[in-house]
């Protein structure tokens, strides 16, 4: 084997030369997929203070606690905020002080972290109402995936509206792993949101999504056909996925393409396919193969009313 390790080193080293597009060298230093775990999961502690430490931590503990793990998130989520900027500036940034920068935009995150906390409030509160499994706020922060894969977006959000480059689909990827649940940092979602069960799910990174929705298992939220240049290359950044109004259930492997709009206070029925807008209202569901929809305040009583579980 020794005697073969040199003409392995030279063959490898030749694909470096040949095979391109996925090698990095000689460029600047990227954000390590490690560290920014890391960080998330630091994150997670500072929002959810108690729930993902080992030890308990006590009130009189709190301020002390607090800060010196927030000083340590800041000091290492700047570094890898420098790094991204090396790699791809933001728009306007100054290129000449890209370290004032990692620094700007890591203290207007940090500052941002009450707001989360918030709005997480009310996931946990989405889940608690909507579940009638659910036995207490501790059961849906320490095993519900939803929560955690919510979290982390959330917090991703922040970074990828700063034009942050990898770190925010680094923190959503790692989530999705641990949770199959991917949802893109660039998504915008309402309070009061509630991802039940959660395998499968597909939220899409212009999706918009309305306050009180809640999602089953399977559902997809996405593209319904991607626009290619005069090279045939897909043309990015424009709006591509649906918009969610406040007070949308969608059931069980619902699939939603495009950029079209579901009005407020519908209900998506299970496995249906939709690649239309629909009025305020109204029920969508499955019948013999087709999509049918009606208007009936009665029907979505009814559906509201039957659990899942």
């Amino acid at each position: 084997m020794a005697k073969k390790l040199p003409e392995i080193v030279e063959q490898l080293v030749a694909s470096f030369r040949t095979v391109g597009g996925i090698n990095h060298l000689d460029g600047a230093n990227l954000p390590s997929r490690e560290a920014v775990v890391d960080i998330t999961r630091d994150l997670l502690r500072l929002v959810f203070p108690g729930f993902y430490d080992k030890d308990p931590i006590h009130s009189a503990q709190i301020v002390e606690y607090t800060s010196e793990l927030i000083s340590s998130v800041a000091r290492r989520l700047e570094s890898e905020i420098h790094k991204s900027l090396e790699y791809r500036p933001c728009d306007g940034c100054n290129k000449n002080d890209l370290a004032a920068t990692a620094a700007r935009v890591t203290e207007e995150f940090l500052q941002q972290l009450p707001a989360v906390r918030a709005i997480l409030q009310t996931d946990v509160q989405a889940a608690y109402e909507g579940d009638p499994a659910a036995i207490s706020n501790e059961e849906i922060i320490l095993a519900y995936p939803g929560i955690e894969a919510i979290a982390v977006q959330r917090l991703a959000h922040l970074l990828y509206r700063r034009h942050v480059a990898l770190i925010p689909r680094i923190m959503t990827e790692w989530a999705h792993n641990k949770t199959g649940i991917d949802i893109h940092p660039g998504a915008q979602i309402g309070d009061h949101f509630f991802i039940d069960h959660g395998t499968g799910v597909v939220i899409g990174e212009t999706s918009v999504l309305g306050q009180r929705v809640k999602i089953y298992q399977g559902v997809t939220l996405g593209a319904k056909s991607f626009p290619k240049d005069a090279q045939g290359r897909c043309v990015k950044g424009i709006k591509r996925h649906p918009n969610i109004g406040d007070d949308v259930t969608i059931y069980a492997g619902a699939t939603i393409l495009g950029d079209v709009t579901i009005g407020a206070g519908s209900i998506i029925g299970g496995n249906v396919w939709l690649i239309e807008s629909v009025p305020p209202g109204t029920v969508v569901y499955q019948e013999g193969g087709q999509t049918k929809m009606k208007h009936a305040a009665k029907d979505r009583a009814k559906m509201i009313g039957h659990s899942a579980e």
